[in-house]
C-alpha cells in the first residue's frame, strides 16, 4: 500500500457527533471525500438530515442528545442498522448552552446548573458515545479509530487580554472555567481509552483546534490573531486533513496523542 493509499477511507463508516455544526459540516465533507460512509449525528435532527442529504447517498443523518444514555444507544443502533459497522468515531459534539449570558458569567458567581449542563455534553456525552461505539468495535474485532475533539483551553489557560472589547454574537465573550475543565478532561479520557483499547487495535487520539471565526467581532479576531505565531485565526477546513490523518491507516501507529492545529498558539 502506498503512502497516499493509507489515507483512503473507502469501505469504512465514520460517525461524527455535532456533525451539523460549524466544524462538523467540514469534517463530514472531508470524510466523505476520503471515501467513507458518514453518519451525521446532531442534537438537531433536521439539521443532521439536511447535512447528510447535501453529502449524498453515502451519508445519513441521525438526531441524538449525546448527554442522554438512551438517545446515544438508540442513535448508535440506528447507525449500525444503516451502515452495518462503525470504523471511525469522531467525538466532536460540544455545547455553548442556550444562555450565552450565563455561560460567560464571572467565575465567582457561576451557576452550578450551567456548569453541569456543559459538562453533560462536553465530557459525559463523549464518554457515553465512546462507550457505545467502542463496545461495538471491541465486539467486532477489527479495530477502529476514535478521535476526540479537544481545545487549546484544555491544554493552556486563556489569555484574558484578547477579550478586552471582544464580543460573540452581540455579547461579551470569555473562556469559562467549565469549558477549560471539560476539554482538559477530554485529554485525560483520550489517553485512558488509548491504553485501554490498544490491545483491540482501537486507536484513540485528541484533535485540538485553534480559534476559528464563528461569530466573534473584529476586535476579538485582531487580538486573537496577534497572540498566534502564524498571525491569524484558523479556517474551518484547515482542521479536516488532521482529522483524516487520525481516522485513517496513515496514523496506524499513533494512539493516545494530542494533535494541536492552532497556528502555534500552544507554543507560547
Amino acid at each position: 500500500m502506498s503512502t497516499l493509499q493509507k489515507f483512503d477511507l473507502q469501505g469504512k463508516t465514520a460517525l461524527v457527533t455535532g456533525g451539523a455544526g460549524i466544524l462538523g459540516k467540514h469534517f463530514c465533507q472531508g470524510l466523505m471525500e476520503a471515501g467513507a460512509n458518514v453518519a451525521v449525528v446532531d442534537v438537531d435532527a433536521a439539521a443532521a438530515t439536511a447535512c447528510a442529504e447535501s453529502l449524498g447517498p453515502r451519508a445519513a443523518g441521525f438526531g441524538c442528545d449525546v448527554a442522554s444514555p438512551e438517545s446515544v444507544q438508540s442513535c448508535v443502533a440506528a447507525a449500525l442498522a444503516r451502515f452495518g459497522a462503525i470504523d471511525v468515531l469522531h467525538n466532536n459534539a460540544a455545547t455553548k448552552t442556550r444562555d450565552l449570558k450565563a455561560l460567560f458569567a464571572p467565575f465567582e458567581s457561576y451557576s452550578l446548573a450551567i456548569w453541569r449542563e456543559v459538562m453533560s455534553v462536553n465530557i459525559d456525552g463523549m464518554f457515553l458515545m465512546a462507550q457505545a461505539v467502542g463496545r461495538h468495535m471491541v465486539e467486532r474485532g477489527k479495530g477502529g479509530a476514535v478521535i476526540q475533539m479537544g481545545s487549546i483551553y484544555g491544554l493552556v489557560g486563556p489569555d484574558w487580554r484578547i477579550y478586552e472589547g471582544s464580543d460573540y454574537l452581540g455579547g461579551p465573550i470569555n473562556t469559562p472555567a467549565v469549558y477549560s475543565a471539560s476539554k482538559a478532561a477530554v485529554v485525560g479520557l483520550t489517553r485512558w481509552l488509548a491504553t485501554h483499547w490498544a490491545r483491540h487495535g482501537i486507536r484513540v487520539n485528541c484533535l485540538v483546534p485553534g480559534g476559528v471565526a464563528s461569530g466573534q467581532n473584529k476586535t476579538f479576531s485582531d487580538l486573537y490573531s496577534a497572540r498566534v505565531p502564524m498571525g491569524r485565526m484558523a479556517e474551518a477546513d484547515e482542521m479536516v486533513p488532521a482529522l483524516l490523518y487520525l481516522a485513517s491507516d496513515a496514523s496506524s501507529y499513533v494512539t493516545g496523542q494530542v494533535l494541536a492545529v492552532d497556528g502555534g498558539w500552544t507554543c507560547w
